[in-house]
């Protein structure tokens, strides 16, 4: 599994509720990209925005942060984001009670144990 961190040094919002409308813009978006188990939108305490996506593998996650994404977001929040790829042997899922130490299968959006 793949945890990609991704900030945005130069974009900040003014306030939670700002960034929160920001971010759920694009949310449903990310429902069914390949690979991506989860997203989860950050706003700083300085108002600084970013993202850490969950991944079953770095080739779909190399593969959706493409020039195009970057173009877009760029342009979106004023400054290119930094990007960090980091391997993911164990999360610990309190969601469901489990320790994963391999990425949950996906079918239709729906997980299965």
């Amino acid at each position: 599994m793949i945890l990609t961190i991704v900030r945005f040094p130069g974009a900040t919002t003014e306030s939670l509720e700002e960034a929160t409308g920001i971010f759920a813009e694009s949310a449903a978006r990310y429902l069914e990209v390949p690979g991506l188990l989860g997203k989860a939108y950050l706003r700083a305490d300085d108002g600084t925005v970013g993202a850490v996506y969950w991944w079953t593998n770095r080739v779909d996650a190399e593969r959706r942060f493409n020039p195009g994404w970057l173009a877009g977001v760029s342009e979106k929040y004023g400054s290119a984001p930094e990007l960090e790829f980091c391997e993911t042997p164990v999360v610990v899922d309190n969601i469901f009670g489990v320790i994963r130490t391999e990425a949950p299968a996906i079918f239709g959006g729906q997980e299965t144990l």
